[in-house]
């Protein structure tokens, strides 16, 4: 009996082995593994349906466009920043991350169907051959390019391109008889993500950050080197309008910021474990009393920099409450060069607050709705009608503050809408101040050119009443004249009109210089400054 047991042993294992792995497959495939197959399944579905619809419907298909139609539907419900991008809009979604494009270095607007020259930028291509403000283009590469046809899109196509590449330009200029040919070699044009630095006043350094790129970090050391030459007691970050960007460039600045080893984000997925950015204490600004500047329309990486700050106790965040973006994408680049931004992880503060407002995968409309069901609510001017999930963190020090949906600021900046009244409305959504600011720069450029700073351009606008020469021009544009309104809106009106023909003039941060010795927020984070009231302390 026992030989009989001995020579069938093997036998007996290998059976068992064979059991055995039957048995671990079919947990493995019923249990396990059901997630995979039914993926599996699920993809297959779809693959054989386009193959069934090319084969098989009734009419000719274009499946490309099919596929460029489905990818976009299939993402969005998965969360609102999952997105699919074409080839063609690849370059445009990366370029402002970039810090440059590939062009022919000019600003334009385009007015009574022609492309005009509103500024040639510095050291462009355009500026080495000769383009000058106000040049109308008329053809590209030898081709008509005025009239109904002539729009945005068309003209960045034509006037990009590659690198080194040539495009030809028939240009009628002012004071010329005929049309003038350039022949403008394409290259790369500069995007400043730091758009504005000077100081407010003696004692205040401001600096705007309009996205987080690739180049921001470093445009941000050189103009608070700038800055610092002036010796300033505090500095105001803005970051109103800052849609996000790349998460390293907020992580960069918030450490020159920030003593050594103090958490400045984390992020966590499902399938990427917490990654942790903490500061290095290298940075050069550890003691520099800041304000940071928000509001409704700062998101994702502007909202890691100003949770940084607020939860560290490192600076008073002052405006209103942020978009609120948490969630991480990474970009997925297919074989035709289209990609997709997808969600892989979401982001905390600090105090471990996820900044993501709520939503529900599909409910895309009323996501971006978001922003309008605030102002219904009335958030935009008091405080109290903020709405969070309730659930409270506590900075370094221990003060509370609140996750579900965007930054609360420390002091609340409510919107400005003196003097608002529906006649300004009107002419601001018509394009009207746009179209006048245009061309009374345009008749004047040789006076304009005189005016070597916004103060000047200012004085002259007042002298020459602008306000009554726009009401005019609107007038003659199918705007009835108003003039119990147009007293009340006549401060706003000539900020829109003085801020528009400045842009058309001089540079962006003359602009932003402009507006900010009007705006509330401003005021307020340089009071703070001056008070010594911009450490945060427990109430």
């Amino acid at each position: 009996m026992k030989r009989y047991t001995t020579r069938f042993l093997p036998i007996y294992i290998a059976l068992a082995v064979v059991l055995g792995m039957f048995v671990g497959n079919f947990y493995a495939n019923h249990f396990a593994g059901r997630r995979i197959n039914l993926i599996n399944t699920s993809s297959n579905k779809l693959s054989d349906l386009l193959h069934i619809i090319d084969d098989q419907y009734v009419d000719t298909v274009n499946m490309s466009n099919l596929v460029e139609k489905a990818l976009p539907l299939i993402l969005r419900e998965l969360d609102p920043h999952s997105t699919y991008v074409s080839a063609a809009d690849v370059e445009n979604e990366m370029q402002s991350l970039k810090g440059s494009f590939s062009g022919i270095g000019v600003q334009f607007y385009i007015l009574d169907d022609t492309v005009r020259i509103v500024k040639v930028i510095d050291g462009g291509p355009s500026e080495r051959v000769g383009l000058q403000q106000g040049d109308c283009i008329v053809a590209v590469n030898g081709k008509n390019f005025t009239g109904k046809d002539v729009n945005e899109e068309e003209a960045r196509k034509r006037l990009k391109g590659p690198a080194d590449s040539e495009v030809s330009l028939k240009i009628v200029r002012h004071g010329q008889t005929t049309p003038l040919e350039f022949v403008i070699r394409r290259g790369s044009v500069p995007i400043k993500s730091v758009d504005a630095s000077y100081m407010a006043n003696d004692r205040v350094g401001y600096l705007r950050i309009n996205t987080w790129g690739d180049a921001t970090y470093a445009e941000f050391i050189s103009a608070m080197a700038q800055l610092s030459a002036s010796q300033p007691e505090g500095i105001v970050v803005d970051l109103r309008g800052n849609l996000g960007g790349y998460l390293e460039a907020a992580v960069k600045v918030a450490n020159e910021f920030l003593p050594g080893n103090r958490l400045i984000v984390y992020t966590e997925g499902r399938r990427f474990p917490r990654e942790d950015y903490t500061s290095d204490g290298r940075g050069s600004f550890q003691r520099m009393p800041l304000v940071v500047l928000v509001d409704e329309t700062s998101a994702s990486a502007s909202e890691i920099f100003a949770g940084a700050m607020q939860d560290n106790d490192r600076a008073t965040i002052v405006g209103r409450r942020t978009f609120g973006k948490g969630l991480v994408q990474v970009p997925i680049q297919f074989r035709d060069g289209s990609m997709i931004r997808l969600t892989r992880a979401r982001y905390y503060t600090p105090s471990g607050r996820c900044v993501q407002k709520p939503y529900t995968p599909g409910g895309e409309d009323e996501y971006e709705s978001d922003l309008i069901k605030r102002a219904e609510d009335g958030e935009y001017f008091n405080p109290d009608s903020i709405k969070t999930s309730g659930e409270k963190y506590h900075t370094r020090i221990g003060r509370t503050v609140y996750g579900g949906g965007g930054i609360i600021p420390d002091i609340f900046v409510s919107r400005d809408t003196t003097g608002y009244t529906s006649y300004f409305k009107q002419v601001v959504m018509s394009d009207l101040v746009t179209d006048f600011a245009y061309r009374f720069v345009d008749a004047r450029r040789k006076t304009f050119s005189s005016l070597s700073d916004a103060k000047a351009i200012v004085a002259y606008l007042t002298r020459r009443n602008i306000v009554e020469l726009f009401v005019q021009y609107a007038e003659k544009n199918g705007v009835k004249r108003r003039n119990l309104m147009i007293r009340t809106s006549h401060s706003l009106l000539f900020n829109h009109l003085a801020g528009n023909i400045i842009s058309d003039v001089l540079e962006m941060k003359d602009v932003v210089e402009f507006n900010n010795t009007t705006d509330p927020a401003v005021k307020e984070a340089c009071r703070i400054i001056e008070e010594n009231r911009a450490f945060p302390e427990k109430k």
